[in-house]
């Protein structure tokens, strides 16, 4: 017998981790559906989804309140306010005030310093794989996935790498309070992790304003913005501070973490994809595009009804959430043949939009993208004969209506014969 969508539970965890079935029924059945009980409209239609993102005025951005959850316990909102309180900057503000934020971070994140980056990028991963290559195995996020993008994060903002764990952990915090799925334990915890981010940030914005280094916070604490609210020009202050580097930190590690997981998991999974990659290492590209089609590691987004609106005949009233499933976006049928399969030389994988689209397009997708590349370059030029530990993995995925990302991946493999150092090669190929 046929399902319709009642039959799921969206936020029950066995649909979160599998969740394709699901999301077929939502967009042959009902392209814009109200999840039972909620104010929640969910729009799983790729052409809806790219459609309904331009929309600005009807659909905003403005989602902070959602972050504090429904009623956040006296405790919970008595951590918060030992440190700043949120404001808009980039991902909760609409025009014209999100302009003036992502005008600044897209200076921050220009194409010239990702770029640069490149060569130290590899030398992150070869350090990484050099690490445990003669183990024969790995706990694959914890000793690469995670390391790799915290580094380069953490690095171009100034952070030393002593204090990475912290780090981490702080990040970890923030994707939680945004899946809204958290305990109240949890909900304690990530306000704790929260204020000490807020306290070790402000220092370091005190310390860069005094003694400027050639890193993202100095940028940040030097520059000025023409003011959204009266035109005029100044320095970002402290609570604008706070939310664009809590927003960088989120974005620059967890998403390519869980891309680059996830895509190890496929190719692992179809051999013949992987060893396509393996023999010509000029399909990576391509399939770096086809893993975040696949993945999404940004699964959806919220957006705040401003207006009464109608969308395939189905009233959305004003004050009403939409969830755009990004993920379910990126599987949609009438745009992606087969799109459960990876396939690392479909032809229009770039038609994904894993970095949302329009003004909202994530800032950090060049230097997502260049990390990918350059793992599994490293990784397929330097490892072979991959497989995962089943015993010690857990390829579920975290509780998280937001952010996607896999538990635990355990992998063996063996070194691959003739690998030729891709740094080595290039000095070689310079001298020639």
């Amino acid at each position: 017998m046929k399902k319709c969508p009642a039959d799921f539970d969206f936020f029950n965890e066995e649909t979160l981790n599998c969740p394709y079935e699901f999301y077929r029924t939502l967009q042959e059945q009902a392209p814009v559906y109200q999840l039972p009980d909620t104010n929640i409209f969910m729009v799983s239609r790729h052409a809806d989804v790219k459609q309904l993102l331009k929309d600005t005025e009807t659909y905003s951005n403005n989602f902070n309140e959602l972050l504090k959850g429904p009623e956040p316990a006296p405790e919970v909102t008595a951590i918060y306010a030992r440190a700043w309180q949120p404001v808009d900057t980039m991902i909760t503000a609409d025009p014209p005030r999100h302009r003036a934020y992502r005008t600044l971070v897209n200076k921050v994140f220009n194409a010239k310093r990702v770029n640069a980056m490149e060569s130290y990028m590899r030398t992150i991963v070869h350090e990484l794989i050099d690490s445990f290559i003669d183990n024969g195995k790995c706990d694959f996020i914890r000793e690469f996935t995670t390391p790799l993008p915290v580094y380069v994060i953490a690095d171009q903002l100034g952070v030393p790498r002593k204090d990475l764990k912290d780090f981490k952990r702080w990040s970890d915090s923030f994707a939680r309070r945004l899946s809204q799925l958290a305990t109240p334990e949890e909900q304690v915890e990530d306000a704790e992790n929260i204020v000490a981010f807020q306290f070790y940030f402000a220092d370091m914005i005190a310390e860069r304003r005094e003694h400027p280094r050639d890193d993202m916070i100095s940028d940040l604490v030097s520059t000025t913005i023409v003011d959204p609210d009266n035109g005029e020009t100044r320095p970002l202050n402290m609570e604008e501070l706070q939310s664009l580097l809590q927003q960088l930190m989120v974005a620059g590690n967890e998403t390519t973490t869980s891309a680059i997981t996830g895509g190890m998991v496929s190719l692992i999974q179809n051999p013949e994809q992987l060893r396509a990659l393996q023999e010509d290492p000029g399909k990576i590209p391509n399939a770096v595009e086809e893993i975040l089609r696949m993945e999404s590691p940004s699964a959806g987004m919220w957006r705040v009804v401003k207006k009464d609106s109608e969308v395939h005949g189905v009233r959305i009233p004003q004050g009403s959430l939409l969830m755009l499933r990004y993920h379910a976006a990126n599987r949609d049928r009438a745009l992606f043949q087969d799109p459960n399969a990876i396939d690392v030389d479909r032809g229009n994988a770039d038609d994904h939009i894993a970095f949302g689209q329009g003004i909202h397009y994530c800032p950090g997708a060049m230097l997502a993208r260049k990390e990918m590349n350059v793992a599994f370059e490293a990784l397929l030029s330097r490892l072979t004969d991959f497989a995962i530990d089943m015993e010690k993995s857990d390829l579920t995925y975290w509780p998280n209506v937001v952010l996607r990302g896999m538990k635990e991946l355990h992998i063996t493999f063996h070194k691959r014969e003739h690998h030729l150092d891709s740094n080595l090669q290039a000095e070689q190929l310079a001298e020639a």
